[in-house]
Parts: C-alpha cells; structure tokens; sequence
C-alpha cells in the first residue's frame, strides 16, 4: 500500500511538473525589438494580463536583425523591422501571414500612416508601430551656433564631436536628401555623389554609432549626433531639457514606420496576436507614445497622452520613406562596405 501510494505521489509530481512546463511553454513571448522602444510597465502590464512571460532581446540595426532572422538562428515569435526589411522580410518567406479578423484594434491606426505603407500596402504581414524621423540632436551646451543643415558634418571644427547612425539607408538617406535626390534613389551616379559626400563627412566623425550616441550627446562627449530623438530624450532631465534641441534639417530627411510582424516559424502566434492587439489599445499606445515622446499612429490615443511629442506628425512633411528597392540595395551594399572599410 505505501509502495503504492509512494507510486501515486510520484506520478502526481510528474504530471503537475509537465503541465507546468507545457503552460510555461505555451505562455511564453519571445519579442526581437529596437532598444529602449516599448516601456517596461507596458511588457509587465501585458504578462499579467495574459499570465505570460516575455523574452525581449534587442537589435541595433535593421541589418543586424535580418541577418540574424534569415540565418534561422531565432526563436522568436514577434520581430518590430521598419517599412524596407519587412518587405525583404515577405520577399525571403519568413513572415506569417495576417489574420487581421484577430486584431480588432487595427481599426484605431490613423489612416495617414496607413497610406504611408507602401511595402505592405494590404497590411497582408505587418502592423505599423510607430512612424516617425530620424534627424540632428544638438547639445547647446558646447555648440551655441549652427545651421539646421545636414551641411554641419563638413564643419571642420565640429571634428570628433560629431556621429553618424551605423545605418546603411539612413546615412545614405541623409547625404542623399543633402543633394537634392530621393532617399530611394536607384541611379548610381547619384548613390556614387552620395557616397562621396558620406566619405567628406566620415572626416569629421567620431564614428558610425548607433548603440552609444544618446548617452553621449547627454553627458557632452559628443555635441551633434544623428539619430532617433527619442533615445536621447529619455535620457535628459527634466532641468536640463532646454540645453539641446532635435531638428529635421532644412533639407528634409527621412521617414519611417516601424512594425509588428509575426514570424513564420513562431512557436506562439496565438500570445504574438494578443501582444499585437494590446499595444494598438490607445491607452497603452498614449504610454508608449509619452515614453518616447513621440506621436502616436493610434488616433484615439490623444485623449490619454500626457506629454507633448517632440514632434508632430504633420511636420515631416519635408521627409521621405525609406522604401524597398528590390535588387538595387547592392549599389548601396557595394558603396557602404567603401565606406566603413
């Protein structure tokens, strides 16, 4: 009888332990996502509402992500790729295909930023997160005169004060804007201007930076960055916000949509629909867009922000997509490994 009931207790364990495994399994999110871009309270709120867990790991560039998504070394279920890549993305086969009839909060995205994304114009494989630009953050503090002009990197006097982002399509977005060109230029005598003008400004440069850039405009070690204003925002106190400014330059600049795409090999698509849902809540987009202090895509969301955008959706008027360019992407391959060589 004690063997017996030892027997019993013993299989009790095993099946509790199992189906405590199998749940944890089955309640786990694994997100691959731009640092510093959703806030913790947001992810915390999320897995207590789905009792769930959320694995997030970060990526620097949108290269770094699609070579470590196309190499199949992942495991993700959910991935936040800007406009150009998710189109690579469908192109490569990687993407689930949407079931927008699970996404009900679709409906609250503001129509202007639909119309935006032409890589999935049907929003057949993404959801447009945030849309937004990519321009100059000036510390005031050490650089009292300037032109809002992408012209500020041939300063010679600026040299080792200044960065650029350690990204392809916005560095050549930026050098292309400057001549007057589209940021998705597909001439190549245009793309060889552009490239020797990055390589004028590649003078004056500390580096290609897009990890350590926001910290070091903060504390002076650099004094003009090129960048994501919200990244270098978040980390300036309140007392001290009057000391740096963010501006597109007069030139323009670029445009893009981050998104929310599911992957094919997901091991939880039904948690990745939920998570998508949640974040188009416009109470939980007004905290995310307060976070990065930036504007909501979600119309409603408005009612519940609390802090002013560092810009507004109607002044990027002057900035371009970065769209997918097919084949053509070798021209800026070939043209950016000169360039950081």
């Amino acid at each position: 009888m004690k063997k017996f009931l030892l027997f019993a207790f013993v299989i009790v364990v095993f099946s509790v332990f199992f189906l405590l495994s199998s749940c944890n399994k089955s309640n786990v999110l694994r997100i691959y996502n731009w640092a510093d871009y959703i806030p913790e309270e947001v992810i915390q709120q999320f897995e207590k509402e789905c009792n769930c867990k959320v694995i997030y790991d970060t990526f620097a560039s949108n290269e770094e992500m699609f070579a470590k998504i196309k190499s199949g070394g992942t495991g993700y279920d959910l991935v936040f790729p800007s406009g150009d890549h998710v189109k690579m993305m469908i192109n490569e086969g990687l993407l689930e295909k949407l079931d927008l009839s699970k996404i009900p909060n679709f409906k609250n995205i503001d129509p202007i930023v639909l119309s935006k994304t032409t890589y999935d114009p049907n929003h057949e494989y993404s959801v447009p997160y945030m849309m937004g630009t990519t321009g100059l953050i000036v510390n005031k503090k050490y650089l009292k005169d300037y032109e809002k002009s992408w012209s500020i990197y041939e300063r010679a006097d600026l040299k080792g004060k200044m960065t650029l982002l350690d990204d392809m399509r916005e560095v050549f977005g930026a050098a292309l804007k400057y001549l007057g060109y589209s940021v998705n230029t597909t001439n190549p005598d245009e793309i060889e201007q552009a490239k020797q003008v990055i390589l004028k400004w590649k003078e004056n440069i500390v580096k290609f930076d897009a990890t350590t850039y926001a910290q070091g405009v903060v504390n002076g070690e650099f004094w003009v960055v090129h960048g994501y204003p919200e990244n270098v925002f978040q980390l300036i106190p309140k007392e001290d916000l009057k000391n740096f400014e963010f501006f597109v330059p007069k030139e323009g600049g670029t445009l893009w949509i981050d998104n929310m795409v599911i992957l094919k090999d997901t091991k939880n698509k039904d948690l990745a629909y939920k998570f998508i849902n949640f974040i188009l809540r416009p109470e939980i987009a007004a905290q995310i867009s307060d976070y990065l202090m930036m504007p909501s895509p979600i119309t409603e969301a408005q009612k519940y922000k609390k802090v002013e955008p560092l810009y507004t959706l109607d002044e990027l008027s002057n900035c371009e997509i970065i769209d997918y360019i097919g084949e053509h992407i070798d021209l800026y391959n070939k043209a950016w490994e000169e360039i950081i060589k």
